[in-house]
């Protein structure tokens, strides 16, 4: 499988290495090393080394090996089905459930789910993630839309670059944020020094902004409605660990002990809008708070209220 890739002014100086583990983050940069020995990425249609330094235009193209031994499997697996037609189906993904294929979950996915229920998804990202236009961690409960052929997968994708598509979450963070709204403008890359977690990094960081606004203060929290101008990898809980009030549940970017005997964070993705690849009309979908946070929600203290659009 070809991944082709044009640098953006952004991205110019950075290593080929290092741009291609950013724009595949499914791989890691030691296996993309691998491929760029064995003269499977190019720039501008010629082999080059990790080291390459790349510019501003430059055509960047990796091969992958294809998948074709793995048969992803269609399973009757239950959906949430908030709006389908013959271009687009839009699901409301339950907390747990891992959207595509990949080692040690290659059953019981959202893909699994979606081929047995659409049985046409867009083939554009290959065997392993049909359909799939964007993605929420396994742990993110929410709203995600996929594509049912290749013309509304193209669409989608594009106006996810864009940053046309309306995405906004709920999530419960650890402390009391004291302004009634704000914004948080801080490259993310990869960390360093774990190559498993993403991290505020003014080297090879990419752009990422977030806003938040508080829904309500209880003694110890914050409800927050949370929207994204870009998409990158953990993009919010990294940026409301960075600001000091990490998501509540979320061992990997705040508190390594359980809260609420939650498994995995607080985050839910609340409200989804874009346009129709065939009709331009513009949709927007709102899916509630799953039981297991509400709940949650339904035990705190609270210290005040705040009304939306306070």
């Amino acid at each position: 499988m070809e991944n082709s890739f044009t640098v953006d002014d952004e991205d110019a100086g950075k290593r080929l290495d290092v741009y291609l583990a950013e724009q595949v983050d499914e791989l890691t940069r030691s296996y993309i090393q691998k491929l760029i020995s064995e003269r499977m990425a190019t720039v501008n249609s010629q082999p080059a080394r990790a080291n390459c330094r790349l510019k501003s235009g430059d055509l960047v193209c990796l091969q992958t090996p294809e998948l074709e031994a793995l048969e992803v499997v269609a399973e009757p697996v239950a959906l949430d089905i908030y709006y389908e037609d013959a271009d687009v189906v839009v699901v409301n993904k339950p907390r747990g459930m891992v959207v595509h294929p990949a080692e040690g979950n290659y059953s019981g996915t959202l893909v699994n789910a979606l081929l047995y229920h659409c049985r046409d998804l867009s083939g554009i990202n290959g065997v392993m993630r049909p359909g799939i236009v964007h993605r929420l961690d396994k742990d993110t409960s929410g709203l995600l839309v996929a594509a049912k052929n290749d013309a509304a997968h193209a669409s989608l994708a594009q106006q996810f670059k864009d940053r046309q598509v309306n995405r906004r979450y709920l999530a419960l963070v650890h402390g009391r944020v004291k302004e009634k709204a704000g914004e948080v403008d801080a490259p993310i890359g990869r960390d360093p020094r774990d190559r498993q977690r993403m991290a505020v990094v003014q080297k090879n960081g990419k752009q990422a902004v977030t806003t938040y606004r508080v829904l309500g203060r209880y003694h110890g929290y914050t409800y927050l409605e949370l929207k994204l101008k870009t998409g990158r990898t953990h993009q919010i809980r990294v940026h409301m660990s960075f600001i000091g009030y990490p998501v509540v549940g979320d061992p990997k970017y705040g508190p390594a002990r359980a809260h609420f005997n939650l498994d995995g964070q607080f985050l839910h993705a609340g409200l989804l809008g874009f346009s129709h690849p065939r009709s331009g009309r513009y949709l927007e979908f709102k899916a509630p708070l799953p039981k297991v946070l509400q709940d949650v929600l339904d035990h705190l203290t609270p210290e005040e209220a705040c009304e939306p659009g306070e």
